[in-house]
């Protein structure tokens, strides 16, 4: 049966999801969760809600999916002992090193993949099977049709995302929020950007990155079928009755009872962004899945209704079997046990002979089955009566009481764990010598007279660009040494595809191949490539950089949400480059932005800008030749001025990344690097290398 997972960030949340059915709940503690904005669990609460959970037989999953500096891992290593010895069932984790810490710490958790690992096709699976993951929780851009190839195929569990917020971007690759805030999505401190008003160009102003919430409701038996493990609930930033309702809901909809429509309006009222939408899971995106939320007064009825089902009420959810033993002369016995294989028995007073009315097996069984006010629930009970005995009634309650009370207490006992001691990661400082360029280009009308004077040790070139047939390839080929750069996210259907351009981009010299998800690096090494890493493997710490150094990536490009003299102690086991100018990308998404300007595809023949509130301009770029949209930063990253400061960081190299600019333009950034420039603050910006996100 699936397992429905709540959503628990608070602790009368917790208390709403496990008393409306949840069969396992999601928390943060501490530093590094990706809902830093939560009530949360302190670490010395954490033990008293495992308990509390599994006494009713609820999982208890701990978020630590945020990325993690290297001087926070021994902070997260604490958290993580700390975890392991309050119980909880899982940890889930975004960024590789805190993987890696997990692993070594504490061996005997269970490590799932955030959804923050934006893993979206059966390699990305594989790759986390690999590193001892045992759950993935897929990017919610997934259809019916993905899930379903991914679990018939996959090793672990998987978990989808069935009902609440839609982000716009693919999770762990938004950087929005960061750039125009400090406070970064990756950090658990997203400002949510998208749900604002933009504009396209000058158009009136829409909301074109809000999606609607998600709701699955109605396919949780398609979902079985497939194979998902897990059916997830977001909401650890919404209030408790929302979780009582939507937790309910789900629940019952696992257990075969009818959706009702009456059910569909609870869920709208108590949260929705003008209604829901199905669209990724039915592969059916659109403006339809567009929406905003609509403040309203919210509806006390339903809110008291919610509230009822978890304060001061205990849901009787977890089955137990009773055998009680009444013979002359011994004393009264209750064995009880569950289906966990806790077994248990108390002895109660002597029974005596009965003077008017003895006690019967029916009366027996009526009274042990008296237990509301626990969680517990009477499946059977076994009678061993010798005929003519009585026993006073508050004597067979103390045995029950007794007996729960003991049960409750084996339930919810914690296991002695292994634990493993927490070691630094080692740190490779780089090399000394100045950093050489790398450029990174969109299309060949940028391979400008000022790029060939420049020949820079490596040229990016999108991989749809790199026909063996195209004369201006076979030129540039010829010209650079050229790494072919991967669409951001590939699905399983469109490997084909990609893996038939790489033999193309083979036959004009091509062997390196720019990756940017775990789930690209395994097919690319398999078909004989060396695979570099790009910005959106998050290189957040000196653990995650190892990491992908073992797993064969020849080079890394270090995350732009580091401040200098972070990128400085990061370790470099290979070659390590940092991005050094161009206009960031700040999402890519699923939906095409351009296409929800005129509701049609012309993605391919316009260019578009989302316009804030202040007028700062966003360039909308395809992500090769897909449909999926990359968002541009208004400003372009500029440190033409400032090499100095990028030349004592052990790097190896810099990349000039080219999107919107016309060839004079390459030209003249091309020249601001070679021979100076000055910082214009009105269209450049110093990115996150010196003020950080928070």
């Amino acid at each position: 049966m699936l397992e429905v997972l709540s959503p628990a960030g608070s602790s009368d949340a917790l208390v709403a999801a496990v008393q409306n059915g949840a069969d396992a709940v999601y928390l943060g503690c501490g530093s590094f969760n990706a809902r830093m904005n939560a009530k949360n669990f302190t670490l010395e609460q954490l033990h008293q809600w495992v308990s509390y959970c599994h006494i009713r037989g609820v999982k208890v999953y701990l978020t630590l999916n945020t990325l993690v500096l290297d001087r926070e891992l021994k902070d997260a290593a604490k958290e993580i002992l700390a975890a392991s010895r309050a119980g909880v069932d899982a940890i889930l984790v975004q960024d590789l090193g805190v993987c890696q810490l997990v692993r070594t710490l504490a061996p005997d958790v269970p490590i799932h993949a955030s959804t923050q690992m934006a893993v979206h096709n059966l390699d990305g699976v594989l790759r986390a099977a690999e590193m001892g993951i045992s759950r993935v929780v897929l990017a919610r851009e997934l259809s019916h049709d993905q899930i379903a190839y991914i679990c018939k195929k996959s090793p672990i569990e998987v978990e989808v995302f069935v009902h609440g917020a839609l982000c716009m971007c693919y999770s762990g690759q938004c950087y929005l929020s960061a750039m125009i805030g400090r406070r970064s999505g990756n950090r658990g401190q997203c400002a949510q950007p998208c749900r604002l008003n933009y504009g396209y160009d000058r158009e009136e102003n829409r909301y074109p990155l809000s999606l609607k919430d998600n709701c699955l409701v109605g396919y949780l038996r398609q979902l079985e079928e497939m194979g998902v493990a897990c059916v997830k609930i977001e909401g650890r930033m919404k209030r408790a009755e929302y979780v009582a309702i939507a937790t309910r809901i789900y629940k019952d909809a696992v257990l075969g009872r009818p959706v009702t429509q009456q059910s569909l309006r609870e869920l709208e009222k108590v949260f929705s962004r003008q209604g829901f939408t199905d669209g990724y899971f039915a592969g059916q995106k659109g403006t339809h899945m567009f929406g905003t939320r609509q403040e309203e007064a919210p509806d006390r009825s339903l809110m008291a209704r919610a509230r009822a089902t978890y304060e001061n009420a205990e849901n009787q959810r977890v089955p137990v079997w009773f055998r009680i033993q009444l013979y002359p002369g011994m004393a009264s016995m209750l064995h009880v046990w569950d289906q966990e294989g806790h077994t248990l028995s108390v002895q109660g007073p002597v029974p005596e002979t009965a003077r008017n009315v003895p006690l019967t097996a029916e009366a027996l069984t009526q009274r042990l089955c008296k237990t509301g006010g626990t969680p517990y629930y009477v499946e059977n009970v076994q009678v061993e009566l010798t005929p003519g005995l009585t026993l006073a009634a508050s004597a067979i309650n103390g045995l029950r009481r007794d007996a729960l009370s003991m049960l409750s207490a084996v339930r919810g006992q914690i296991l002695t764990r292994r634990e493993g001691g927490f070691v630094q990661p080692q740190v490779y400082p780089g090399g000394n010598a100045a950093p050489v360029y790398t450029v990174q280009i969109q299309s060949f009308d940028q391979v400008t007279r000022g790029l060939i004077d420049l020949h820079p040790e490596l040229l990016y070139v999108p991989l749809h660009l790199l026909h063996p047939s195209d004369a201006m390839a076979q030129a540039v080929c010829g010209a650079f040494r050229v790494c072919a750069v991967l669409p951001r996210v590939i699905w399983d259907s469109e490997w084909s595809t990609v893996l038939t351009r790489l033999s193309q981009a083979r036959l004009l010299g091509v062997n390196e191949v720019l990756v940017g998800n775990i789930g690209m690096i395994d097919p690319v090494q398999r078909v004989g490539f060396q695979a570099r890493g790009d910005f959106g493997l998050n290189v957040f710490n000196s653990g995650s950089a190892n990491w992908y150094a073992a797993m064969g990536l020849s080079a890394l490009t270090a995350s732009f949400e580091l401040t200098l003299p972070q990128l400085r102690d990061l370790s470099k086991p290979v070659p390590t480059e940092l991005i050094a100018y161009g206009r960031l990308p700040l999402m890519i998404t699923e939906n095409c932005i351009i296409h929800g300007r005129a509701d049609t595809c012309i993605c391919g023949s316009t260019k578009t800008n989302l316009v804030d509130r202040t007028g700062s301009r966003f360039p909308v770029l395809r992500d090769g030749d897909t449909c999926r949209s990359q968002l541009l930063n208004s400003k372009k990253l500029y440190w033409a001025d400032k090499l100095q400061s990028l030349r004592g960081l052990g790097l190896w190299g810099l990349r000039l990344s080219f999107t919107t600019e016309t060839p004079q333009q390459v030209d003249a950034i091309l020249n601001d690097y070679t021979r100076g420039g000055s910082f214009d603050p009105g269209v450049s910006t110093r990115g996150l290398y010196v003020r950080g996100v928070e």
